[in-house]
């Protein structure tokens, strides 16, 4: 199942070969031209037939959030630093996965009330019993993920780690064996490191200078008990974006991206958030400014091992894309 092989690859921030070398393989057959650029970047490439083509790129990020061992214990316990925003709460008490198949437990050298985000009073716990036991399996820089299973839900929900953003891979996958032959020309992007500050879009939208930037990717649900308030609700359709700290969306690509749900019956929702941001801002401020916008779905419990999704909205979002890149735009 294709979105279960995607959440469950390791991927973690700067280490995303597994997950790119499955996509590859998976859309080699859609494409009319696929590269991997000096960062790592996937960029496959579905030529448009259109007459006035716009250049589209599309990305979704490969990465997910991890951890990093920084020292080794005599002990055999593993410090470690996160690798893009983690939840020190979450992680406490979570299990992870190394690269090399190790497994290990978090646990804190405090009580964990006085933790709080200070992620050097945790440690990982693979069961050695010394650091000359623990460097025969783990080894300083190597990186590490949660663990957090594929499981269907009810209400046509699914949980899995790393749902951010191997969702946004998904649709981006689904969209292209959807899309047929495009009006214009299309560049899906799956893009590295966005969790350490959107890099690999930056470079991407360099070389490709696009007209139009489209991030596709997780959006923080609000219709659970949480710190964040908002619209997005799981089960209303694909996300519109419409803003957030990092990316003002383009408001004709907005409204064009709301005739096209319309006119072809798909269920959205505008995307409003007070905190984070996606790809969008690293294309938006690319060259001399490209045109962004954002479809992206609602999630709930994102960066953690058990992030929640629902399958209605993700088929809401393949869609929209599928048909998004075929509308012709005119531009003042």
């Amino acid at each position: 199942m294709l979105l279960k092989d995607l959440s469950q690859a390791f991927g973690v921030s700067g280490y995303e070969k597994e997950v790119r070398d499955y996509i590859k393989n998976v859309v080699k057959d859609y494409a009319d031209d696929i590269m991997v650029d000096a960062i790592g970047n996937l960029i496959v490439c579905k030529n448009g037939s259109g007459e006035d083509k716009k250049k589209i790129m599309a990305a979704a990020h490969m990465d997910e959030i991890g951890l990093q061992v920084t020292k080794i214990e005599s002990s055999g316990l593993i410090k470690f630093k996160p690798l893009g925003f983690l939840w020190a709460e979450t992680t406490y008490m979570s299990r992870v996965r190394f690269r090399n198949g190790v497994i290990g437990i978090v646990n804190s050298t405090t009580a964990f009330e006085n933790v709080e985000r200070d992620f050097t009073k945790l440690y990982i716990d693979i069961g050695a019993k010394s650091k000359e036991e623990a460097e025969k399996y783990v080894r300083v820089g190597d990186v590490a993920s949660y663990i957090g299973e594929y499981v269907e839900l009810k209400g046509n929900n699914i949980t899995a780690k790393a749902l951010d953003n191997r969702v946004g891979c998904y649709v981006m996958i689904k969209a292209l064996m959807e899309m047929g032959t495009p009006y214009n020309d299309v560049y899906l992007v799956f893009t590295v490191q966005e969790e350490l500050g959107c890099r690999g879009a930056k470079v991407a939208a360099e070389r490709l200078k696009p007209d139009i930037g489209i991030a596709v990717d997780i959006t923080p649900a609000h219709d659970y008990p949480c710190d964040l308030e908002g619209n997005n609700t799981l089960g209303e359709g694909a996300g519109i974006k419409i803003s957030d700290p990092s990316v003002i969306c383009d408001e004709y690509l907005v409204n064009e991206m709301v005739k096209c749900c319309e006119e072809n019956d798909i269920k959205y929702q505008y995307d409003v958030i007070a905190k984070g941001g996606t790809d969008a801002s690293s294309i938006n401020l690319s060259n001399y400014g490209v045109r962004a916008s954002g479809i992206t779905i609602a999630t709930r419990y994102p960066h953690g091992p058990n992030s929640m999704v629902n399958m209605d909205d993700v088929e809401a979002s393949i869609k929209l894309l599928s048909k998004y890149v075929s509308r012709k735009f005119e531009f003042e």
